[in-house]
């Protein structure tokens, strides 16, 4: 079954986690078709794309830590994919690790009241490292007290470190996403897609994500019908025909 929604309406796609009753666990259906949902986004005439999960006790909490998906950074838009369209993170309730890490890579957020963002990596004792660019989107001091305590902190706390846009009551955040959402594709799409591209080019990269990007580039490489077409004319002894796909 899928673990992700795509919808789109009015040039606005929503994604959405579809595990409620598993707390929106990132599992490795979920990375791969948080993947897959980008790429589908990136490829569509959707102007921007809400993120949100189902229910309101958590956006997600966190990895599956019985069957830990090492490979989150290709769930992760603008690291596993490159998306230069606008993105809004709808949280509810529980933002765990990873979730912490989808929400610092989106443009806009916004917050149910009950939200609370932690990431506990350094409790659990593994991490992906994509966390690190945490600090250069909120204050170094409070990314640190996120990072190495593995504390939280809650959505009204986030909103003055500028985590997210707006803080809303329960119930309210997807509506008030919306509202953003379709004052944005209602903008001039050339215009916000160069901004956020450059803003891209403005905001520093953790190891981690410079790693990502050159893997991912590797992996299309690697996935392209150009490289099944050489590896096929050298096992058949023939000149190979590239088409650049």
């Amino acid at each position: 079954m899928s673990t992700v929604r795509y919808t789109s309406n009015k040039g606005v796609a929503e994604i959405l986690i579809d595990r409620a009753d598993k707390y929106n666990v990132i599992t490795h259906d979920v990375v791969r078709e948080l993947n897959a949902a980008w790429r589908r986004f990136d490829a569509s005439d959707d102007r921007v794309a809400i993120l949100a999960a189902a229910g309101d006790r958590a956006f997600t909490a966190g990895a599956d830590l019985r069957d830990i998906p090492h490979d989150l950074w290709k769930a992760i838009p603008g690291v596993g994919v490159q998306v230069e369209k606008p993105i809004i993170a709808v949280t509810a309730g529980l933002v765990v690790g990873g979730g912490l890490v989808l929400v610092q890579f989106a443009d806009l957020a916004v917050a149910a009241d009950n939200t609370v963002f932690s990431y506990p990596e350094a409790k659990v004792g593994f991490s992906g490292g994509l966390i690190s660019s945490l600090a250069a989107r909120i204050p170094h001091k409070l990314a640190m007290e996120l990072l190495l305590l593995g504390g939280s902190i809650d959505a009204r706390r986030a909103y003055e470190a500028g985590l997210v846009n707006r803080v809303v009551p329960v119930g309210q955040q997807l509506e008030v996403a919306r509202e953003l959402a379709a004052q944005i594709a209602a903008n001039a799409p050339l215009v916000t897609t160069l901004l956020k591209r450059f803003v891209g080019q403005v905001l520093p990269k953790g190891p981690t994500e410079l790693a990502a990007h050159a893997r991912a580039g590797i992996e299309e490489i690697n996935a392209s019908e150009d490289f099944r077409e050489g590896i096929a004319a050298f096992a058949e002894k023939r000149t190979p025909r590239f088409a650049g796909r």
